[in-house]
């Protein structure tokens, strides 16, 4: 069955062309017809309201079908929907309907036959936009669903650690929990600094089980009860709470430092070494809670400390006022 309600709009400067179309298509029962003289006025109500099927004169004044169907296109992409265009036409060479093809153009009606083409052609122009039409919506719809499991996924998907996101969540929680029951807050960062080289070296299937060695590796040494997160292709963060501030140094954590560097990873590549750096950011009750972004602010610059110096390096956040 036709859909009726089909939103249509005939474009065509010659008013006595434009009623033969509207009256055929209202003496088939479309409904939703929209007649404009020119062009430009075509656009102006397509803008208020899209339609679905667009037939307009290839020849007209000041823009012509063609130019028209470029404006059209625009218009469709700005507003995710597709509008089937069908030209008027007394043009018969296949030449001219080749360009107007690649200037995007659905369909055309000759003139000289136009009462017999109009309804078989929308006919087919509904089935079409529909189609499109249905597409572009779902298409749509699966952006923002993946936009919304982006922005609330805290799982890094190569290494099935958490990522940044969930990080800074823990550690918040961690220095606030310092902050009322005392003790200290660990974030110890965790960089592979030859990983440039080894991209250089291996193919991404490689360095993907690398990423997934070392995830495994670090997960193997920590505490149950420090939480292991990817920050980065070459960066992992470990996040960690100390009841007693005194326990919270390096060597808390030099099995990981020498765990990480002394030991190959197994890859289908063959055994690789890694060279990480470490640096520890401390934060104490005692002295104050630092924001979130302070502690990943000297967690950097203590691991860029620690690429030259080839040491654990052990760091303490700035504290500014009024946070």
């Amino acid at each position: 069955m036709p859909n009726l309600d089909l939103p249509i709009l005939v474009v065509d400067d010659a008013k006595f062309s434009s009623m033969v179309v509207g009256r055929t298509l209202r003496n088939a029962g479309y409904r939703d017809i929209r007649i404009a003289n020119n062009a430009p006025a075509a656009l102006k109500l397509m803008e208020e309201r899209p339609v679905s099927v667009l037939i307009a004169d290839w020849l007209m004044p000041e823009m012509d079908g063609l130019e028209l169907t470029d404006h059209v296109r625009q218009l469709d992409e700005q507003t995710n929907h597709y509008t089937y265009v069908i030209l008027l036409t007394a043009r018969e060479s296949v030449e001219a309907l080749l360009v107007a093809f690649d200037r995007g153009v659905d369909d055309f009606i000759y003139k000289s036959d136009m009462t017999k083409q109009l309804i078989p052609r929308i006919f087919a122009a509904d089935r079409m936009a529909d189609r499109q039409n249905t597409l572009l919506r779902a298409n749509a719809l699966l952006v923002e669903n993946n936009r919304e499991l982006e922005s609330s996924n805290i799982i890094d998907m190569e290494t099935g650690l958490c990522n940044a996101k969930y990080a800074r969540q823990r550690l918040q929680k961690i220095l606030r929990h310092a902050e009322s029951r005392g003790g200290a807050s660990a974030y110890v960062m965790c960089g592979i600094r030859n990983w440039q080289d080894l991209k250089r070296k291996h193919p991404p299937s490689v360095m993907s089980e690398l990423a997934i060695g070392i995830a495994r590796r670090l997960n193997s040494l920590i505490r149950p009860i420090d939480a292991l997160c990817r920050i980065g292709d070459n960066q992992f963060v470990i996040v960690s709470y100390f009841p007693n501030s005194d326990h919270c140094t390096p060597t808390a954590f030099r099995r990981i430092f020498d765990g990480i560097n002394h030991k190959a990873l197994k890859t289908t590549a063959g055994y690789i070494s890694v060279e990480a750096g470490m640096a520890l950011c401390r934060a104490s009750a005692e002295e104050g809670t630092p924001s979130v972004q302070d502690m990943e602010k000297a967690s950097i610059q203590g691991l860029i400390d620690a690429y030259e110096t080839r040491r654990f390096v052990e760091i303490t956040p700035e504290i500014r006022e009024g946070v």
